[in-house]
């Protein structure tokens, strides 16, 4: 079959995630298709998986993906007449100490959360489920009765079959050898067998994919790692429909396969192959099989089911597979290159994942935007440093070692610290510092006092530095606090159409005077929430941005791709050119008049207003905003005066009592005030309507803006679901997000984000209650209400005003 010379999609890889991609996209779709394959299809990584599929995540999403993958797998064979191996034999998670029981039923609560049917289970049940296991040492397990396995070959080749059904052209043994370019266009597939023009490529290329990416300028930040398991022969008294296993502190997994088992794991010495190119011609081949390096996993698999000692193993399985640096999979558009989306890095979960990614990743090729909430896999999660190979070798090992460990929460990645610091980082060190890290940049969370070990000691009750955050919690409720926010995204759109520009791209009314900023949020199509920054205007024609560290690809981006077409405007990242040093409490204008002969009185610099002032001799940019419901300022310095400025406010805070403040004492403040926080609160799911932040959108204004026509189409309808806040008066209870939340005994919703209001004195939570009939206020204030807290029951009061200084009194005195 000869190769076409045009194409309106090319999907480059013949795995499960391109056949999966290239079928929707014909199916769903009804586009024009070409995938090419440089072997054979599933010789990559597929076809030596081990077809474990498990549903449940952290995020609702991508919960909701895998959930679409068995649907797709149980009806595949219908459509195509090929079996896809698929059997739903349910999976046990065994807990085996107090800690992980913990994490099970709190994962239990976020199963119930997301609609999924999940059960704790005692030993003795297990046992009864399945009896060749020592069940010995277990405190319980969960069971997710959906779950199951899968024949990867099987569903590959089902999916190819109904991709080629469907119109999509598949042709094996083509190379791909580069990209034909116009600016940040691929306009052609350069291929060893002709050149394809196109309009859209998808890269699925698995471990190949960074080198794909390569030839575009795009960086698909991958370690391939070795990963092995062994099939053993037939075992006496085991069933064909026995529970597939994960066995997380033994750090192994099984599932039945022709009457033995597949057993592997995750150990915490993982074996890396390559951080160099991945050899083209490696096709269905294998490493040596690594007796020595298994021993780990051979030991306690033994131990957990005993009769393994005398099975015969039939064959080990050492291949590669691609993990990333946080241990999720790559979705979406590259940033460097407007018309190359990614499907790649499944660590492990491609079988589990592969039909809903296809199915998210078609709808996103098409529509250039992600069809639901899909930041935690996002492309544009990374930036710069991560087109570092080592930096990423060691990040990505570190995330496979955890892989089955607890996962307790606030916990933080220690490989290839510290990489990015600010100017204060070894005076704030001075301070007792615990530092975290967001994107490369080492932040303070929280400041260990004399006598107190300056570390994070992680649990699943309250952890160490509770108390110690509570008291930098009061410090800026009653005095003084300064923050260092260097690490915060910082752009500035110039030129004659700036404000045309960001007129369209925000939702709220930039058009305001020089001096004046503006809180917005930007919106998808469907008028969900893209991204929540603030906009100051500087200049007639210039613009300063400001949006969190950890989105600084993402909302540069989408700032970038909608900007319309031949505007004079021109976007320029300047992260590194400035420090950040945020002044907050109601001490906070005493100090800043101390070091600077501007006028920072309410009249003179009023809330929601921004100013250059002179600070130690230095021009620097004030915003009066905050995050922590307090007064304040940000001032953002020279970058290079960033440790200058901070010696002369600590030292004219003196009287003040200031001291720095972590990022933990941040988010408690900004819970207690009601703030949002965006991928969590607020996503791409939601609306600024149910997110309770319509004052923020300009539909009253004469203009058009991204998103305008469906909220259009929205107002006067009942809200279905609404962001609401609840307390807890139970002392104990320890809110992390996603606790499921029950209006009089009926699951409405659950929680975005949790944690501890220290001036209130409670445990609070946000979550988006919802009501197919509409949520109004009578419907919200009416019910009795509960959280379900890793499995239990508390009874809850709902808020729909912040729960401190519901008046802004504070902020704008």
């Amino acid at each position: 079959m000869t190769l076409p010379q045009q194409a309106e999609i090319v999907v480059i890889g013949g795995g499960i995630i391109g056949c999966s991609t290239a079928y929707h996209l014909a199916k769903d779709h009804k586009a024009d298709v070409v995938l090419l394959e440089m072997g054979q299809l599933t010789s990559g990584s597929t076809w030596h998986a081990a077809g474990l599929v498990g549903q449940l995540r952290s995020s609702a999403s991508i919960t909701r993906v895998l959930k679409y993958s068995v649907d797709l797998y149980k009806r595949l064979d219908q459509e195509t007449g090929l079996e896809t191996g698929w059997k739903m034999s349910g999976c046990l998670r065994l807990a085996t100490n107090e800690d992980r029981w913990t994490e099970y039923r709190r994962l239990a609560t976020t199963a119930r959360s997301f609609g999924m049917e999940m059960h704790l289970l005692s030993p003795d049940e297990v046992k009864a489920m399945w009896p060749l296991m020592d069940t010995s040492d277990l405190v319980g397990a969960s069971w997710l009765p959906t779950d199951g396995q899968a024949s990867p070959s099987d569903i590959t080749q089902s999916l190819a079959k109904g991709a080629r059904m469907h119109g999509a052209k598949i042709h094996e043994q083509v190379r791909v050898t580069g990209f034909e370019m116009d600016g940040d266009r691929i306009t052609k597939v350069k291929t060893d067998k002709g050149d394809i023009a196109c309009e859209k490529v998808v890269n699925c290329a698995g471990q190949w994919a960074r080198q794909v990416g390569e030839m575009a300028g795009i960086n698909v930040p991958l370690q391939p790692v070795k990963h092995q398991y062994i099939i053993t022969e037939p075992i006496a008294g085991l069933a064909s429909d026995a529970p597939t296993i994960r066995d997380p502190d033994r750090r192994t997994y099984f599932k039945e396969e022709v009457g033995g088992l597949v057993m592997g794991g995750y150990e915490p010495n993982p074996q890396p192959w390559t951080t160099g190119d991945v050899p083209n011609d490696w096709e269905f081949r294998l490493f040596d099989d690594d007796f020595d390096h298994f021993e780990q996993h051979m030991e306690q698999a033994m131990a957990r089911i005993p009769a393994l000692a005398e099975a015969g193993v039939k064959q080990m399985i050492n291949g590669p597979e691609s993990f990333t640096p946080d241990g999720n999979f790559i979705l979406g558009t590259a940033p460097e290159c407007s018309n190359m989306f990614v499907g790649a890095g499944f660590n492990a979960f491609g079988i589990a994942s592969g039909g809903g990614a296809g199915w998210v990743l078609a709808e996103w090729t098409i529509s250039g935007e992600a069809p639901l909430d899909l930041w935690v896999v996002d492309i544009r999660r990374f930036s710069g440093l991560h087109r570092d190979r080592q930096w990423v070798c060691d990040r990505t090992l570190e995330a496979y070692g955890k892989h089955y460990t607890i996962g307790f929460p606030h916990e933080e990645y220690e490989s290839g610290r510290p990489r990015i610091v600010s100017p204060l980082y070894e005076r704030l060190k001075a301070h007792r510092a615990v530092f975290g890290s967001k994107l490369g940049w080492e932040r303070p969370n929280w400041f260990a006092p004399e006598g107190m070990e300056a570390q994070d000691v992680y649990s699943m009750g309250r952890q160490n530095w509770f108390a110690p955050v509570g008291e930098e919690h009061a410090h800026v409720r009653e005095k003084v606090g300064i923050f260092d926010q260097s690490s915060f995204a910082k752009y500035e759109l110039a030129g004659a159409d700036a404000l045309k520009s960001l007129d369209w791209i925000c939702a709220n009314n930039v058009s305001k005077p020089v001096g004046r900023l503006t809180y917005t949020q930007l919106l998808n199509s469907r008028g969900g929430i893209e991204a929540d920054l603030t906009v100051a205007r500087i200049a007639e024609d210039r613009f300063y941005i400001v949006t969190g560290t950890g989105y600084r690809t993402h909302d540069l981006a989408w700032i970038a791709d909608h900007i319309p077409d031949g505007a004079d405007a021109t976007l320029t990242d300047i992260t590194e050119d400035w420090g950040t040093l945020s002044r907050m409490g109601p001490q906070a204008r005493d100090v800043l008049a101390k070091v600077t002969s501007a006028d920072v009185s309410d009249g003179a610099f009023p809330f929601g207003h921004v100013r250059e002032i002179e600070v130690a001799g230095h021009v620097v940019r004030a915003l009066r905003v905050t995050y922590v419901g307090e007064l304040g300022w940000e001032l953002h310095v020279p970058i290079g005066a960033t440790g200058e400025i901070f010696d002369a406010l600590m030292e004219a805070g003196k009287a003040e009592d200031i001291r720095p403040i972590g990022y933990r004492a941040l988010e408690s403040l900004r819970l207690e005030k009601g703030y949002r926080a965006w991928s969590s609160d607020i996503t791409p799911n939601d609306t600024p309507f149910e997110a309770g932040l319509g004052w923020a959108v300009k539909l009253k204004k004469n203009t058009d803006f991204m998103g305008r026509k469906a909220l259009e189409g929205k107002v006067g309808m009942p809200l279905t679901k609404r962001l609401a806040g609840f307390t807890l008066d139970d002392p104990d209870a320890v809110l992390v997000g996603r606790e499921t939340i029950l209006r009089d005994g009926d699951t409405v919703g659950y929680l975005t984000s949790g944690g501890y209001g220290y001036t209130i004195g409670k445990s609070v939570g946000y979550g988006y209650v919802r009501h197919a009939d509409g949520v109004s206020d009578d419907f919200l204030m009416s019910g009795s209400y509960e959280l379900v807290v890793a499995n239990e029951r508390i009874p809850a009061k709902i808020g729909m005003d912040p729960f401190f200084d519901p008046s802004n009194s504070r902020v704008k005195a």
